[in-house]
């Protein structure tokens, strides 16, 4: 205490502010409860007392003010005039900075210095009594169980000195007493099975009051991290001021609801995101809500409604602010992205609505045409894109002309803990968070499409990227060795997947995150570290930067585009199999059409061009056997070369192969990808 004395009066002089401020905004908004005035008058008169206590009469004198103005309201019918609550909300600025002002000076400095942020939230953490109870009691039980072990290992002790004894009686010269078996050897016969039994005992014991143990640390672990958690609406008066004053600023009436806040988020998350969240919430003002004239004009609430609605979603947390003001300017954005060299103005002209909005998420953006104290820089949207990639989030923007815009603010509800999968690659243990985790399945590496610059699969009837995390982890190891089968989580970050073959799961844990050492380069895809149970280190991975890794490919230097060349045509009544066969040649740089049946296929090929043509020898209707038979007897097809694909692997089906004239046999069992790429360059070259 001596060397703050003023630690405490700062944390109760905030949370009297919270609640100040946020009964003035009430108050400013409608007629006030009978008993609304009455509260802030107490919370005022608690504040000026504290503040005589530690000997702050600047902070008194303030907060005296407050009461007098709040007073004058005590009988009042309407709502607090704008003047009246423009001077309360003054005052309650000048004690947040007179409280910044007698904060401890870092490094031991003079006092008086002011810090950027006083009393953080997440250094002085107010928490639910409730909660403390149940911490407590979980306390007292786990250390109830640490008895039980404590007298089991009196009993191992014991049982240890029992067993000191056994090698001086066994040493005793057997028949010394004259009737055969000494009385030691005896003795210590009886000493090993009381020994034998008693160990039993002890480690059954043992086992269960460890595993008792274990829950009510579990409990323990869990309860506190709760306690890291504070709810959403911490941050909403902080917000609804940001509304008020920025509509104040601008000459317009909008008016802020929240809803949500009880939902709870790690300190450190919301805290990140207050700030971003208040950029979000000034823009709404300033770019969408429009003036009480043009509203009126409109047909709209002469108040613009600005909306923060919070949602638990799995293991994130969404933060969807709408407002109902103009939407945004597309044609504004397109000018200014032109400005901005970010696009030429023919290709400005070619974007759809949705991808010039998309442009703003790339930042430093403004349709303002001049800087204020509110916008105009086109940082509001880099400060709320900075933040979210900071919190391994996703930020979504959608706007409907004349009717709002909607910002979509994802992030996980803790950044310090949080359900991972853990898988194994190459001996390495890694962590993938569970919220982004859409499935875990097993691939055959005859499954994976692979060319020089990437590797795919084809998963719910999409082609997706594949990406062996040995490869990411240990690029200068084996991760090009080939393997009869992968193991492979399909992770997705945004509206993007990818697929990661890794050599084992392991199951799921919670994880603690660790941020990594400064010194260590680590791949963009890695988050931080984490521990498991035995202390053994593994990484834990960013879905957005496994997907961006899988995108990025091998890094192969772009080549010159080949000239066009006539098609393959690929037959196969399977779609995943077409899709996979497609997968491979286009990567290859081969132009690829499909066709599901051997008749829609015959169509086809009497109606185009193709150079190859690559079938399927069982299908329903026609096979491929007859189709290759055909297009030999046709003279306009019988020039364009076939390959067979199929399950069938026998000498006849070869020989019938051949008979009907197709150039290769490809047996779907032993399908290599590679092999199938160097007999198309054989039959047609090179795409």
């Amino acid at each position: 205490m001596a060397r703050d004395p003023y630690r405490y009066f700062r944390i109760e002089a905030r949370e009297l502010l919270d609640g100040l401020t946020q009964g003035v905004l009430q108050l400013e908004k409608g007629i006030p409860a009978p008993d609304a005035v009455a509260r802030l008058l107490r919370l005022a008169h608690t504040l000026k007392g504290a503040a005589r206590v530690v000997k702050q009469p600047t902070i008194a004198e303030l907060a005296h003010a407050i009461e007098g103005l709040l007073a004058s309201q005590r009988e009042a019918a309407q709502p607090l005039p704008k003047v009246a609550a423009s001077e309360l909300l003054r005052l309650l600025d000048e004690i947040s900075s007179r409280l910044s002002a007698i904060e401890p000076a870092p490094d031991g400095k003079a006092a008086g210095r002011v810090r950027e942020r006083a009393e953080d939230p997440v250094e002085t953490l107010r928490v639910e009594l409730q909660e403390l109870d149940a911490l407590f009691r979980s306390i007292t039980e786990a250390t109830v169980q640490f008895g039980a072990v404590r007298e089991g290992l009196a009993a191992v002790v014991r049982l240890r000195e029992q067993a000191r004894m056994l090698p001086e009686l066994l040493a005793a010269r057997p028949a010394e007493n004259g009737t055969g078996a000494s009385a030691g050897l005896v003795r210590a016969r009886t000493l090993a099975d009381e020994l034998r039994s008693g160990l039993e005992r002890v480690q059954r014991g043992l086992t269960t009051d460890t595993e008792r143990l274990e829950g009510k640390l579990g409990e323990l672990r869990d309860l506190a991290q709760r306690l890291r958690l504070l709810p959403a609406q911490t941050v909403f008066p902080s917000l609804e001021r940001s509304v008020r004053d920025a509509a104040l600023t601008l000459g317009k009436h909008a008016a802020f609801d929240a809803a949500g806040g009880d939902i709870r988020v790690d300190a450190n998350v919301l805290m990140s995101l207050r700030d971003a969240l208040m950029h979000v919430v000034r823009n709404a003002v300033a770019h969408g809500v429009e003036t009480e004239a043009e509203r009126t004009r409109l047909g709209k609430p002469p108040a613009g409604q600005v909306r923060l609605a919070v949602e638990r979603r799995g293991g994130r947390v969404a933060f969807v602010c709408r407002d109902d003001g103009r939407g945004i300017d597309v044609e504004a954005v397109r000018r200014a992205a032109v400005a901005r060299g970010l696009v030429t103005a023919p290709e400005a002209k070619m974007l759809a609505a949705e991808q010039v909005v998309e442009l703003l998420r790339g930042g430093g953006l403004t349709t303002s045409s001049a800087v204020t104290e509110l916008s105009g820089r086109g940082i509001g949207l880099d400060v709320v894109r900075a933040t979210v990639a900071r919190l391994k989030g996703d930020l979504r923007i959608r706007s409907e002309p004349g009717h709002g815009t909607t910002i979509e603010i994802q992030v996980p509800i803790s950044i310090a803990s949080l359900p991972g999968l853990v898988v194994e690659t190459a001996g390495a243990l890694a962590a993938i968070p569970l919220d982004a985790v859409r499935q875990t399945l097993r691939v055959r590496d005859s499954e994976v499409a692979r060319s020089a610059k990437s590797d795919s699969i084809v998963h719910e009837g999409r082609v997706i990227p594949f990406l062996p995390l040995e490869r990411l982890l240990r690029p200068s190891g084996s991760a090009g060795r080939r393997r009869s089968a992968w193991s492979a989580v399909v992770v997705e970050a945004g509206t993007r997947r990818v697929a990661v073959g890794v050599d084992r799961l392991l199951g799921t844990s919670n994880l603690v995150m660790r941020a990594l050492p400064d010194v260590i380069e680590a791949e963009p895809a890695v988050s931080g570290a984490s521990l498991d149970a035995a202390g053994n280190p593994q990484l834990v991975l960013d879905p957005g930067g496994l997907v961006a890794a899988a995108e990025r490919g091998r890094d192969a230097p772009p080549e010159e585009s080949p000239p066009r060349r006539d098609p393959v045509l690929v037959v196969d009544d399977s779609l995943t199999t077409r899709m996979l066969e497609q997968s491979i040649l286009e990567s290859a740089g081969y132009e690829v059409e499909l066709a599901a049946s051997a008749e829609e296929a015959l169509t086809k090929a009497r109606n185009g061009r193709y150079s190859l043509f690559v079938v399927d020898v069982e299908m329903p209707g026609m096979g491929g056997f007859e189709f290759v038979a055909q297009t030999r007897a046709d003279a306009t097809l019988r020039e364009i070369p076939a390959i067979l694909v199929t399950s069938r692997n026998g000498v006849e089906d070869r020989r019938r192969g051949e008979e009907v004239g197709a150039r290769a046999y490809v047996v779907k069992g032993e399908f290599d990808q590679g092999r199938l790429l160097e007999i198309i360059r054989a039959l047609i070259g090179a795409a």
